[in-house]
């Protein structure tokens, strides 16, 4: 088996960390300018980069019984946890009735139906000349439809497929060039400029763009201006994509174990996340040395959900194997 790349599973931990938090801060963003511009900062590249790092892991989407794999890993673990989801929803009061809906992802699954698309559009576009011009029509072309949203997660999936295709196409040399001294260098300092950009001159219905579950309607925008904004979007993502992946240490660390196991953090922490909602946790939260305990909190979640032990007796439900010892699918 060919071993694991540090710098892909620093990528993924660093990357989850990011999920864990911004959804960690989600209820209270709008109390803080602070926690607002992080938050957007952060939706700028963590999912992207993630769909980035995918793509790259699908070359053998062409192989026999690759899709079949795909379905195993994706779609199953969505139905079974989109069933979870319902009766959490239900038991703990979140929703007042219990409806089960299928087609429509609750909260985090949407990835989880994306990818298996992803893959699909990957065998149908991956060879067509102009494949990647073509996806990026396409994804600023779905915003103009205006009765998809989160149904079947089509919006996310065609919004972020180009990032997806974009992944597919790299090499490992591309990576290598990412993580010169310059291109650190660049990188960092594009970064702090965009965290002040985020922070005081990016609006914070913004973020309804680089979440891309809805119509152009929905946003209130029509017309030019709408494809303008779409690819204002795609631009702040791959370059804030290049740029984070650019600064991933390829180096082994304590944590670069947990990169390898992150679709359990990125399956399980929403219940946490949830339970932490239905407390009064949050009603104290209002000074920047609480918003680094959250950041503290996130990082506990990280270790513990991508713990071995929770790996062992949830992976006959999120990867429908027995526990046994092998890497988990490259997400």
């Amino acid at each position: 088996m060919k071993a694991r790349e540090a710098f892909f599973d620093n990528a993924r931990f660093f990357l989850i960390l990011f999920v864990v938090f911004g959804h960690l801060i989600s209820p209270i963003k709008g109390d803080s300018a602070l926690l607002s511009g992080l938050y957007k900062f952060i939706y700028f590249f963590h999912m992207p980069a993630f769909i980035l790092i995918s793509g790259y892991f699908s070359k053998g989407f062409n192989r026999p019984g690759y899709l079949k794999k795909v379905f195993v890993k994706t779609i199953l673990p969505y139905a079974l946890f989109q069933l979870i989801y319902c009766i959490f929803y239900y038991v703990t009061g979140y929703e007042d009735d219990f409806t089960l809906t299928l087609l429509d992802p609750h909260w985090t699954l949407w990835f989880l139906m994306s990818l298996f698309f992803w893959n699909l559009l990957l065998k149908l576009m991956a060879h067509l000349p102009y494949a990647l011009p073509l996806a990026i029509i396409m994804g600023i072309a779905i915003g103009y439809v205006p009765f998809f949203g989160s149904y079947l997660s089509i919006d996310r999936t065609f919004v972020f497929f180009p990032m997806f295709l974009m992944g597919y196409y790299m090499k490992p040399e591309h990576f290598t060039l990412l993580r010169t001294h310059f291109s650190r260098t660049l990188s960092l300092t594009f970064l702090a400029i965009m965290f002040i950009i985020t922070l005081f001159f990016i609006p914070d219905s913004f973020k309804d763009w680089l979440l891309a579950s809805h119509s152009y309607v929905d946003m209130g925008y029509e017309g030019l201006s709408a494809a303008g904004m779409r690819m204002l979007s795609y631009v702040g993502m791959f370059s804030m994509t290049y740029c984070f992946l650019s600064v991933v240490p390829s180096e082994h660390f304590r944590f670069t174990k947990i990169g390898s196991r992150t679709l359990y953090i990125y399956l399980l922490h929403g219940f946490l996340v949830k339970l932490i909602g239905l407390t009064d946790a949050y009603n104290s939260i209002d000074e920047f040395y609480q918003y680094t305990l959250l950041l503290i909190v996130s990082v506990f979640i990280c270790f513990v959900l991508g713990s071995q032990f929770v790996q062992k007796i949830t992976k006959p439900i999120i990867e429908f194997k027995l526990p046994i010892r092998r890497h988990s699918m490259n997400y």
